[in-house]
Formats: C-alpha cells, sequence, structure tokens
C-alpha cells in the first residue's frame, strides 16, 4: 500500500515509509516508529494499517535501509544524545507530514521497543505531536529528565509487557508522572501472561493474538480522540 519518500531531515535527507488512506479525505497522521530491527516487514505493515484505519502514516527510516547489527543496540539506542538525535529527526518527519495536503494538522506518534522510548520522548521536542503510543518501552534511559513540561495538554497511552514488569516498572511510573506534572495525561494498560514483543507477528514466539488486538483497538481509539 505504501511508497518510500524523501524528507528534510536534520543535516541531511531522509526516507521513510508512507502510506495514505484510499479514501482521498484529509486525515490526522501517525509516525510509526521502529525498534532496533529497523524499517522491517512488520513496521511496514504496522503503517499500512494505520492508512487503512484511515491515518496518514510514515516510518522514518531512521537506520537509513540497515537492520540492526546484534541484540545489544536496544539500550544502545537510549543514551541521550541518539534521543535527542532521533527526537530532531521525528520532529521533522512532524512537519513534513503537517505539510502534505493529505494531513489534517495534526500529528500522533507510535513506537515500539527502544522506538516506544523515543515516541514518548517525542511529544516533549515538538508541538505538533500531541498524542504519543508506546508499546513495551525500553526505560529508563541515560539522561532521562524528571520534567516534560511540553506535554501539557497532549496525552500518551502505555501498553506494557508482563515479562518487562508491567506498569509497576520504575521507569514506566517515571514517565507517568513526569507527563502527568506537566498537565498531559497518561494512560498506563497491562497485558498480563505477555512477553516483551507482543505485538509483533513476525515473533511468534512472544506474539500474542488477544494482547495484541487489544492494545491496537486501544491505540487506534487513543489517536482517534487525541487527533481527530
Amino acid at each position: 500500500m505504501g511508497d518510500m519518500v524523501t524528507f528534510p531531515g536534520t543535516g541531511m535527507t531522509s526516507q521513510g515509509y508512507l502510506a495514505i488512506p484510499s479514501t482521498g479525505a484529509a486525515s490526522p497522521a501517525v509516525i510509526v516508529i521502529q525498534d532496533w530491527w529497523g524499517l522491517v516487514p512488520h513496521i511496514r505493515s504496522v503503517v499500512d494499517r494505520f492508512a487503512e484505519a484511515g491515518f496518514v502514516a510514515l516510518a522514518p527510516d531512521f537506520r537509513h535501509g540497515g537492520p540492526a547489527a546484534k541484540p545489544s543496540e536496544p539500550r544502545q539506542m537510549l543514551n541521550s544524545a541518539q534521543l535527542d538525535e532521533a527526537a530532531a529527526d521525528i520532529a521533522t518527519a512532524a512537519d513534513y507530514l503537517a505539510g502534505r495536503p493529505e494531513v489534517t494538522g495534526k500529528v500522533g506518534c507510535v513506537g515500539f521497543c527502544a522506538g516506544a522510548s523515543l515516541a514518548l520522548w517525542s511529544a516533549t521536542r515538538t508541538e505538533r505531536i500531541i498524542a504519543t503510543a508506546a508499546f513495551y518501552p525500553r526505560l529508563p534511559w541515560d539522561g532521562m529528565p524528571a520534567r516534560w513540561p511540553a506535554y501539557a495538554g497532549k496525552a500518551a497511552l502505555v501498553h506494557c509487557a508482563e515479562a518487562d514488569g508491567t506498569s509497576t516498572d520504575d521507569g514506566v511510573q517515571a514517565v507517568r508522572g513526569a507527563v502527568e506534572a506537566a498537565g498531559g495525561t497518561c494512560q498506563l494498560h497491562d497485558y498480563p501472561g505477555t512477553a516483551h514483543a507482543f505485538f509483533n507477528e513476525d515473533r511468534p514466539e512472544h506474539f500474542d493474538q488477544r494482547a495484541a488486538t487489544s492494545a491496537w483497538a486501544r491505540t487506534l481509539e487513543h489517536f482517534r480522540a487525541k487527533l481527530g
């Protein structure tokens, strides 16, 4: 359904996978942030599913065509310098989407694993992103600030796997506290019996159909309510 597109980045040209609803009507937009494996078929399928649900969706290719080199990279992606750089790229992606004629102007951001941390953080870096959703985020990260004032009036949704410690995880609670202290809202949902990556159909050893279906429905409801 989608196509690769090129758009201005921070200091260089960026690429991403873009899908547009077939209705042709102006729609809200969602940025989809990959996990450490890169712009793999699973992430492209999520973009396509958002388009089918009525959202213009874009997955920036932070790895520029290359997959993760080793499983230890998720931790490495979460240091403060890399978060700032990636968040700046997400902000330019939000500007690109807001400028497209198919987009109403309201933008959300969703991510998975390390990308979930970036999705949550993205709303602190640009006013365009007003709603975020995070699937089993890797938290906390190095240099995570205690205050997120830019979340005032914005909304976050976090899907928590049992294997990651559920919503009682210290990092998840820190995010909730920062969002709510800023005047935003933060919904937490636990999925009993689930492993990390329970939404990823390409990882059958972790995939949980019931949890994935519930989390997807909640995510669509969240973005429809906040983005219009």
